[in-house]
């Protein structure tokens, strides 16, 4: 908007009000899909203290299974959209999976399984994993009560 100063020339203003509004909305807008960013599968682990993967150091994707109380599996590398699989054959991605884990370094492999579980169904799920290519296969956990997680 341009206005008049004392001096009879015209003054150049931006009004930064609209681009303020702009920016609360969008604001709001990633604190609203933040949360939905986490790509993993609602799962009840056990709680025990542990070390973080370091994942910075290297460009590889995290290869994670997870399994439900209720014995559904779910597949996902790195920050893909968890897929539902074969807990048996991890179908329909078992290819993928195979080509993933021959590659060198090999990406690491987590079982995140429900602590409801039975051990029998974790092994298993290892199992499967271990049979797809995977040299070794961890298992995540939730940090213990009151302890948190280092960055």
């Amino acid at each position: 908007m341009a206005r008049r100063s004392s001096h009879g020339r015209l003054k150049a203003e931006i009004n930064i009000v609209p681009y303020i509004d702009v920016m609360l909305v969008l604001l709001v807008i990633f604190m609203v899909t933040a949360p939905l960013l986490n790509q993993g599968v609602e799962v009840d682990l056990p709680k025990a203290a542990a070390e973080r993967i370091d994942t910075k150091e290297r460009d590889t994707e995290v290869v994670v299974l997870s399994v439900q109380k209720n014995g559904l599996c779910y597949l996902n590398v790195g920050s893909e959209k968890a897929e539902s699989v074969n807990c048996a054959s991890l179908e329909p991605r078992l290819a993928d999976i195979r080509e993933r884990l021959s590659r060198k370094p090999q990406p690491p492999v987590l079982v995140r399984a429900d602590r409801e579980l039975k051990y029998d169904d974790v092994i298993k799920a290892m199992a499967v994993l271990r049979d797809a290519g995977a040299a070794k296969v961890g298992l995540s956990t939730a940090p213990p009560d009151g302890q948190s997680i280092p960055p």
